[in-house]
């Protein structure tokens, strides 16, 4: 039996195929390669086509035996769902209502959802629970939000079970230094300070510096991205064991600060980094965490790296030696 992997190529998911792969499993990826890289994979079978494709869809579920999804496959940029939500729409909800049909037609009854804490929206504390209200400020939240809802649907009237990951900020990369993170173009905090102490930018933007933060500066959440990946096994494996669907937050607890983030990242790399102080930017909370003790508890889900320095190292690792990401394997 497999394991199908949607968006397998991309950042997490090609970290959790290696998971997968290392761990034994029969491993088939779709990936349509819009923001996903080939070279990612470290093995598995690849279909190359889209979510939407009801007829690949169709040929996969044909051709394979397949145990249990692991869903990854959706556009994941803020601003631009804002600008566009009818791509977010088509792509993250139609394409996930097709997956769950081809599911439901090949009798595959679980499926582990990469979904966000953007589906909270603004928080009502800090760290967010599972049970904190939903109600995304953004396109992009909301189609995930519309996407797990859709499963719980699916879950009462045909028993496909579900477990829904929400979680901020993978960063970091596997172990390895094979694979890493590679977004065209990048929009995430860690990558752009390195590219930044690569000499690939000027300067990193530090957005507002009047925040209620111990510095001033906004508070994310980040996770190793391998640590992801683990817990996206251990999904698999509650579901394998017959429990009920469920939702998770993945969270450090604690989160760091974009100085924090800065500062740690010169003392890794020797390098000075310029820095430029902008206004806020709309709709930035101060603050964004989630507990993941309910993770904790009921996956036994239990990072390992935790410190900011060894997830900033690790990332450093696959920047420096790969400073034009896939393009220079």
């Amino acid at each position: 039996m497999a394991i199908l992997v949607t968006g397998g190529a991309g950042y997490i998911g090609s970290h959790t195929v290696a998971e997968l792969l290392e761990r034994g499993e029969e491993v088939v990826v779709i990936d349509n390669l819009q923001t996903g890289h080939r070279e990612a994979l470290l093995g598995g079978k690849l279909y190359e086509g889209d979510l939407r494709d009801k007829a690949l869809l169709k040929k996969l579920f044909a051709e394979n035996e397949i145990d249990a999804v692991i869903h990854f496959a959706a556009n994941s940029l803020v601003g631009e769902s804002m600008k566009d939500p009818v791509k977010y729409y088509d792509n993250n909800v139609f394409g996930t209502l097709c997956l769950l049909e081809a599911m439901n037609e090949a009798d595959v009854r679980k499926i582990v959802f990469s979904s966000t804490a953007a589906t909270y929206g603004e928080p009502e504390k800090v760290p967010i629970a599972e049970s904190d209200r939903t109600q995304p400020t953004n396109v992009y939240g909301e189609t995930k939000l519309m996407m797990e809802r859709m499963m719980s649907w699916f879950d009462q009237v045909l028993g496909i079970k579900y477990v829904s990951l929400r979680y901020f900020n993978a960063a970091g990369s596997h172990a390895s230094g094979k694979i890493g993170e590679d977004h065209r173009p990048e929009s995430h905090l860690i990558p752009l300070v390195l590219q930044t102490a690569l000499k690939q930018r000027s300067h990193i933007s530090v957005f507002g510096e009047d925040y209620d933060t111990p510095d001033g500066t906004c508070i994310r959440d980040y996770i190793h991205v391998s640590d992801l990946a683990d817990a996206h096994l251990r999904a698999v494996d509650y579901l394998r064991r017959g429990e009920q669907s469920n939702v998770f937050n993945l969270g450090n607890g604690l989160g760091f600060s974009v100085k924090e983030v800065i500062e740690t990242s010169k003392q890794v790399t020797g390098v000075d980094i310029p820095v430029v102080v902008e206004a806020r930017r709309a709709g930035d909370p101060a603050v964004l965490v989630a507990s993941s003790e309910k993770a904790r508890t009921v996956l036994g889900w239990n990072p390992v790296r935790v410190k900011l320095e060894d997830i900033i190292e690790s990332a450093w690792r696959w920047h420096s030696s790969h400073p034009n990401g896939y393009g220079d394997n």
